[in-house]
């Protein structure tokens, strides 16, 4: 006959541990949604198509539709999509400064917790200004 099984003991988290836990994911979110803000608005490479030559193509497109074999207008189909996402993209704005004062609160914390260096901050992408005003220096 196999042991009786003992209960097991209920474990219980300390107000502190929960209080610790909910200040990383404060932290967390803070600095992500900063990166993701500058991701979001770094330029990127080539010549920049503006909203109007977009909205130009997808009615070239619609009208090279009508004449269109289908394979052709499956691409075309596909393109037009592409182009509405970018167009999409390119009028929702992300505001950087909206996050960028929570990043200053939190990122110290954040970065010394995950011992995180000012030159991993720098290649991310942060601007060193916003790091001084974070109190990150170059030593850390």
């Amino acid at each position: 006959m196999p042991p009786k099984k003992t209960a097991t003991k209920k474990r219980t988290m300390s107000d502190e541990h929960k209080a610790a836990i909910a200040e990383g994911r404060a932290q967390a979110k803070a600095v992500s949604d900063y990166l993701e803000a500058l991701a979001a608005t770094k330029p990127k490479r080539g010549r920049q198509r503006t909203p109007a030559s977009i909205e130009k193509r997808i009615a070239a497109i619609d009208t090279e539709l009508a004449d269109a074999d289908a394979l052709s207008a499956l691409n075309l189909r596909q393109e037009r999509k592409d182009l509405e996402e970018e167009l999409a993209a390119k009028r929702n704005v992300v505001d950087v400064s909206a996050h960028e004062d929570e990043f200053v609160a939190q990122a110290a914390a954040y970065g010394s917790r995950k011992g995180i260096s000012y030159k991993v901050w720098r290649d991310a992408g942060v601007p060193a200004a916003v790091l001084k005003r974070a109190g990150i220096s170059r030593g850390a």
